[in-house]
């Protein structure tokens, strides 16, 4: 079984989000409940942190450099060396008690990204998929009644979308199609033990995810059957994989401190820290949003961020 080992002894109250840049070979990550977004450069061990005006749900590379952030109200743009956050457009403002959770990037440049009901109680998330157009962001709705949303992740072939209705323990799949629309969404697997937190696709096709109060990641076949899941001994509330590093099969695995007994954090001193371990199989070339219509037109981020 693979080990880990941790590679930031942070200690975030919720990590979140991790993603891998192939412009800088960082790995980025959020603490949503500490507001804020980091930065690890694995090669040489150099750090960086922003503090978030509001609560961050993911972060994602955009093929000029800058970065694009899904905080609690709307997606800001993020020039990481001057610090400042610009909203770029609002999301569901009718809706004050959600925030934006996960997102990815699919291979033709779209941002996929879901809302939840910040009480976690009230069946008011969604679905969206984000293109770049002329003028500003085109904002998709594709789905509806979650309370909590987590994923999403792609498959290799660019046909699947995953989707985690995370209380309900359910892994969604829908058909994607080369417009960008979504279609019969089935149940793909369900998790016990813990609910099913952020996902990420392999090259192989293989789901990993995140399993909050379980202690491990869930892996998954792409036709649904489980495959042995990987302890995470540091931490009890397992929250998302990314895969980075030159060859991409360093798999890093974002933990939080929040919702943890206290006697599991005495046994666990370093939950809610980054953890990593190498694997066999590498990851999906990570995909940078596109910083301009042209690049959205041209495909000029697929797998160059």
């Amino acid at each position: 079984m693979p080990q880990l080992q941790c590679v930031w002894d942070i200690r975030a109250e919720l990590g979140e989000g991790p993603v891998w840049s192939v412009r800088e070979q960082v790995l980025y990550f959020v603490d949503i409940a500490g507001q804020a977004i980091h930065r690890l450069h694995p090669a040489s061990g150099a750090r960086a942190s922003w503090p978030t005006p509001l609560r961050p749900g993911f972060v994602t590379p955009v093929s000029d450099g800058t970065l694009l952030c899904g905080l609690k109200d709307g997606l800001y743009s993020l020039d990481p060396t001057g610090g400042e956050f610009r909203r770029e457009v609002a999301v569901e403002p009718g809706l004050p008690g959600n925030r934006i959770n996960d997102g990815c990037v699919d291979s033709k440049g779209r941002l996929w990204f879901g809302t939840m009901d910040d009480g976690e109680s009230v069946p008011s998330g969604a679905l969206y998929s984000v293109t770049r157009r002329a003028g500003g962001l085109d904002v998709r709705h594709h789905d509806e009644g979650y309370v909590v949303t987590n994923g999403p992740g792609i498959s290799p072939d660019g046909r699947r979308l995953y989707h985690n209705h995370s209380p309900a323990g359910i892994i969604y799949v829908f058909d994607l199609a080369d417009d960008g629309s979504l279609s019969n969404r089935r149940v793909f697997a369900r998790v016990g033990d813990g609910y099913p937190d952020g996902v990420v696709v392999d090259s192989a096709g293989t789901l990993w995810v995140g399993v909050w109060n379980g202690g491990r990641i869930a892996r998954f076949l792409p036709d649904g059957t489980a495959l042995p899941a990987i302890p995470v001994p540091g931490a009890l509330n397992v929250t998302k994989v990314a895969f980075g590093g030159p060859d991409l099969r360093t798999a890093y695995v974002t933990t939080a401190r929040r919702n943890t007994p206290p006697d599991r954090l005495a046994r666990m001193p370093q939950a809610g820290s980054l953890f990593s371990l190498r694997v066999d199989v590498p990851g999906q070339a990570p995909v940078a949003f596109p910083a301009t219509e042209f690049d959205a037109l041209h495909g000029m981020t697929l797998g160059r961020d």
